[in-house]
């Protein structure tokens, strides 16, 4: 299967967009992907062979199509299985929790895409200088992308010049401080979700001037694209440009609309099936496995604490899809900490992430970036067990 050069996702080559640039066809998961590689390399989109093709996939074959059938007939089965009945009742209750929480992130991550261009972003973080660290870890609350498509994204700000220490602040920060996140996190936990989002910039920030001081002994890479990717450009400037260029009119407005409704829903065809798998992963466990099982392994101790961070390692689940799951951890145990645990370890013990940092930033940045992170975690997590 290819990759989307964007976002980073698989992609079925038969049934997904794609584009024909520089004589190689690069497909998509979504227009919202193609049209920003189309903003990237200044190509005009016309529906012509020799441009692009837009084969729409089956609707059978889209992951969001399919979570939901699986869910939708569990829960039908349930009515005649008295042995799914607790799994009806979790599901619900999972989703009577961050329905809303889901809609507005959304909508928040249409708004964002719409109207900040990622260019923004990828020149930033391309300065080496101390402020850019901060940069990153407030740029990363404005995407609204899954980890996945995060971590592809920090890659192609490397690409593009982004210091070593920008970018692994950057993939630090965005998963669980990103707008769109923050909101479904605040769903579940309420307002003690802040701490999740604040521990998770502190633990950014400090990795972040780590590094640079690693870099700066030459203890890890430096990006060798860097030197010949930095720009002079002023966003200021160019804000100020775009609002002398905007005309209020009903089709303008129209347009816009238009734009942050697709940015909505292209957002809900990366995250959406997620969601709905880790709901579904939470409702299993909630149903079927006895609390003292959480409690025994997963209770309020370093322990408990360590079992959760290797749970969290081994399983493969997408920020969205760890939510839920790090939810049913505190509703089981009321380890606030070992959930925080189990939503970064996500992030800084990842076998995928580690191993892309391995071959496109660099071996030592990879090493180095579970030695520095894992502590910090830790040390975080037993203090939250303290204090919730």
């Amino acid at each position: 299967m290819a990759k989307d050069p964007i976002c980073g996702m698989k992609v079925n080559e038969r049934s997904s967009l794609n584009l024909r640039f520089q004589g190689r066809v690069y497909y998509f998961c979504s227009s919202r992907c193609r049209d920003a590689f189309a903003r990237e390399h200044s190509l005009s989109l016309q529906k012509d062979d020799s441009c692009y093709s837009c084969r729409r996939k089956p609707f059978y074959q889209d992951k969001v199509f399919i979570v939901a059938s699986v869910l939708t007939f569990l829960i039908i089965l349930s009515f005649f299985l008295p042995f799914l009945g607790p799994f009806r009742k979790a599901f619900f209750m999972y989703f009577k929790t961050i329905w809303w929480a889901v809609v507005l992130g959304l909508l928040l991550g249409g708004l964002i895409d719409y109207y900040i261009p990622r260019e923004y972003i990828s020149l930033t973080l391309a300065k080496p200088k101390k402020r850019t660290i901060f940069y990153a870890v407030i740029l990363g609350f404005f995407m609204s992308a899954c980890s996945h498509g995060i971590l592809a994204l920090s890659i192609q700000l490397h690409k593009k010049g982004a210091s070593n220490p920008a970018v692994v602040a950057f993939l630090l920060a965005s998963p669980w401080a990103n707008i769109a996140l923050t909101i479904m996190l605040i769903g579940f936990f309420g307002l003690k979700a802040l701490f999740i989002v604040f521990s998770a910039l502190v633990i950014a920030i400090i990795t972040g001037f780590i590094f640079q001081f690693l870099e700066k002994k030459n203890l890890i890479e430096t990006n060798l694209n860097t030197a010949s990717s930095i720009q002079e450009f002023s966003i200021f400037q160019d804000i100020k440009k775009r609002m002398l260029q905007f005309t209020f009119s009903k089709k303008e407005m129209a347009s816009q609309i238009k734009g942050i409704f697709r940015g909505a829903v292209d957002l809900s065809d990366m995250v959406l099936w997620w969601i709905l798998i880790g709901i579904g992963l939470a409702s299993l466990a909630g149903a079927y496995i006895p609390s003292g099982v959480f409690n025994a392994y997963m209770g309020p101790s370093i322990t408990g604490l360590l079992v959760t961070l290797i749970v969290a390692t081994v399983i493969e689940v997408c920020s969205e899809g760890s939510s839920p799951m790090a939810f049913e951890i505190f509703r089981q145990t009321r380890a606030f900490g070992n959930s925080f645990v189990f939503l970064m370890a996500g992030v800084v013990t990842d076998y995928t992430e580690i191993g892309l940092l391995w071959h496109n930033v660099g071996k030592k940045v990879a090493i180095w970036l579970p030695i520095i992170t894992v502590p910090q975690v830790v040390a975080l997590g037993l203090i939250a067990n303290k204090i919730f």
